[in-house]
């Protein structure tokens, strides 16, 4: 495509999309953002098209006028080619205007959340804007994305990491909590609290683009279904658990550092080869390569946020799967999840694993299916096993990664990865690797992940979003390559279920 049309031929763009039938509207709307934007860069038919977009939204009907919000979003926030800003700067000369706009909308609906998403990129205007969203009473989730979003860096207190789902949730965090999740940002130098500042930026304004444009294409998201965390006073330490917990599936753990098999017989795990000690406590086993003997350092990791996990429940897994199953719509609920699960994980003899269980939600759903009896929950982050022998006492639990799995070849009955595979891209294909090594034949390997969108603007704006496993911004998975995975792990798909950008796969190891 040569990219030297001349500003009527891009007016006959726009005029292609404003005069759509209303069943080509959407696919116009993309094909104007696909010659106005490549990925996060604009294209030299930006800059004509900006005064067009602006008038698009001046005058035309209201169910299409979130379409050229969004793309004049897209323009303000993204690259511009002369590398001069003025295509910012161009949008930026008609708040008025969206303001205008916006005080007209209702809460919720494409416009108000497109024109928010628009408003979102204009620092310079941050007293008026937020002064409106007040006025109009915006939700306080997304009065609060969009108040990070203008916000600028106090390098004196800076506030890091605290955006998603909303910055609003991390209100809830209590005192002691704050100072501990403070600590890591006291250590970090001025320049990478300035790029971490820019990722959270970016991941606001991504996820109320990505709100947006669906919106725009799809009509208004339903509400997400959040739970509550409970009262601090009210959260348990994790019930005590030594060695005896572990006991029943000692045939299938083994030494992550020579693969030999474990003593469980005293107070302590040891190595029966290398005569490595783990250390166990509150029904958690660290067999992390590194893991130290000194049970202090690990309770003290086991402290860590205690409420995080309940935290991670309530908010940030059902707004996750909003954006990276494309799930504004509600098309997975959690009581379908629940269903996929007792369907399908279907285990031959041996533990059942939960691998990256977080706060065992999906791993209580997993007991519920196949017995507590068989069933060991495992993950690296220690707050989130917390959670699960909370909920879950009469589980084991491991503290270990996904490269290497603590267990031996054909042990294990099934293996279930629920919305995780996604948290260690890197590490996937081996994970997968490690899966068909630990299943025994006719053992099922059941999980849920995502795949990236066909939609290139939507694509970009999960690419938007910097989380810990995605320090580059987020990709999801290729569906072909997940599939080429399973198959180089020796694993043969029964079924397969994928709405949106999900992917609800059940595999199994030969028999």
């Amino acid at each position: 495509m040569t990219l030297s049309m001349s500003q009527p031929a891009v007016a006959d763009l726009v005029e292609s999309f404003s005069g759509a039938d209303p069943d080509r509207l959407g696919e116009e709307y993309l094909r104007l953002a696909g010659l106005l934007l490549d990925g996060g860069t604009a294209t030299e038919l930006a800059s004509p098209a900006v005064p067009l977009l602006v008038e698009l939204l001046r005058t035309a009907p209201a169910d299409r006028k979130a379409h050229p919000a969004v793309l004049l979003g897209l323009l303000a926030g993204a690259e511009d080619p002369a590398g001069d800003g003025e295509l910012a700067t161009a949008v930026g000369r008609e708040v008025d205007l969206y303001l205008d706009l916006w005080i007209g909308s209702a809460n919720g609906q494409p416009l108000s959340l497109a024109l928010a998403y628009l408003l979102s990129h204009f620092p310079e205007h941050r007293d008026r804007i937020l002064s409106v969203a007040g006025d109009r009473g915006l939700d306080v989730y997304d009065l609060s994305k969009l108040d990070r979003a203008l916000a600028r860096l106090d390098l004196e207190d800076p506030v890091i990491g605290r955006v998603f789902p909303s910055p609003a949730v991390w209100a809830l965090m209590d005192e002691a909590e704050r100072d501990f999740d403070n600590s890591w940002i006291k250590a970090m130098p001025t320049e990478q609290i300035i790029l971490n500042w820019d990722k959270d930026t970016s991941t606001v304004r991504g996820n109320l683009g990505a709100a947006a444009h669906w919106a725009a294409l799809n009509g208004a998201p339903t509400p997400v279904e959040v739970g509550t965390v409970p009262p601090r006073d009210e959260l348990p330490p994790p019930p005590d658990g030594g060695t005896e917990l572990f006991a029943p599936h000692a045939a299938a753990l083994r030494c992550p550092r020579c693969a030999s098999g474990l003593d469980l017989t005293g107070a302590e795990v040891r190595c029966a080869a290398c005569a490595a000690v783990y250390p166990v406590a509150n029904g958690i086993l660290n067999l992390t390569e590194d893991a130290e003997r000194n049970a202090g350092d690990f309770l003290y990791k086991l402290a860590e946020v205690p409420s995080m996990g309940h935290f991670y429940e309530a908010y940030a897994r059902p707004n996750f799967l909003r954006l990276a199953g494309s799930n504004w719509g509600t098309a997975i609920s959690p009581a379908d999840e629940d269903a996929y699960i007792t369907e399908h994980v279907r285990p031959v003899d041996g533990p059942v694993l939960d691998l990256a269980c977080g706060a065992g939600r999906w791993t209580q759903t997993l007991t519920e299916a196949v017995g507590a009896d068989r069933v060991i929950a495992l993950d690296m982050y220690p707050p989130m096993l917390t959670a699960t022998r909370r909920r879950l006492p009469e589980l084991p639990a491991v503290m270990a990664g996904a490269r290497r799995l603590p267990f031996g070849d054909a042990t294990l009955g099934a293996v279930m990865c629920w919305n995780a595979l996604q948290a260690f891209p890197d590490d996937a294909p081996e994970a997968i690797k490690e899966i068909g090594r630990c299943l025994r034949p006719g053992g099922t390997f059941t999980f849920l992940t995502f795949h990236s969108s066909a939609d290139p603007v939507y694509r970009h704006l999960v690419a938007c979003h910097y989380f810990p496993g995605h320090q580059s911004g987020m990709e999801l998975f290729e569906l072909d390559d997940i599939k080429a995975w399973l198959a180089a792990a020796g694993l043969t798909i029964r079924h397969e279920h994928g709405p949106g950008t999900f992917v609800l796969i059940t595999a199994e190891r030969p028999a």
